[in-house]
């Protein structure tokens, strides 16, 4: 069982690390608000992830996942969302002092709130739950079990790997505060966002 825990947590691992909506977000909010909002972004992230894992044990995510007119609504939802964030970010890069401490984090909304619902509106993370994860369920414990461990595990990855690099993001903080650089970055952000935002539009389950 060990064993194919570590071999688990070692596909989970390459798997998190893999840049993605998350971690464009987490950009986005870290470098426009800083290191508490960046890390309150990772901790929705992650809540978003166990959600994912309660439906997933419980047999909903498969229904989703086996279901076209669900996941389309849900890819469709979570696809709006990143583009507004996208649009959101590029209209923030055309204003001259979105980006200081008096305008930044009210003008951005609930960070937590921020990364569950992109992490809860995307639909890949159901089917990654129902048709990945089974895969690497270690034997020898009861399945529901199994999946509950791999999703605690990917949850704790997810933490650990995104909340490290909001640290490093924020330890440069003096550089992305300077007009130019936090303009640059917001266009580059909500580019991201937005074209995550099709590509899960236009994605296949």
């Amino acid at each position: 069982m060990l064993v194919q825990l570590l071999a688990a947590a070692g596909v989970l691992a390459v798997l998190t690390a893999v840049p993605g909506p998350d971690m464009a977000v987490v950009t986005k909010r870290a470098v426009a608000c800083g290191r508490r909002d960046g890390l309150r972004t990772v901790g929705g992230i992650t809540a978003g992830l166990l959600a994912w894992g309660v439906l997933t044990v419980a047999g909903l995510a498969a229904v989703l996942a086996a279901s076209a007119v669900a996941y389309t609504v849900v890819k469709l939802a979570g696809a709006a969302y990143l583009a507004f964030l996208g649009v959101q970010a590029l209209l923030r890069s055309r204003r001259g002092g979105a980006g200081t401490p008096t305008a930044g984090p009210a003008a951005q909304g609930n960070p937590w709130r921020t990364g569950f619902v992109s992490n809860l509106f995307n639909p890949k993370i159901a089917v990654f739950y129902t048709g990945l994860l089974p895969t690497l369920a270690p034997s020898g414990v009861p399945a529901h079990l199994g999946m509950a461990l791999l999703v605690l595990l990917h949850a704790v990855l997810t933490l650990t790997w995104l909340g490290a690099y909001v640290l490093l993001l924020t330890r440069a903080r003096a550089f992305f505060d300077r007009l130019a650089v936090r303009r640059a970055m917001d266009r580059v952000t909500g580019v991201v966002l937005i074209g995550f935002g099709l590509k899960v539009a236009t994605t296949q389950p």
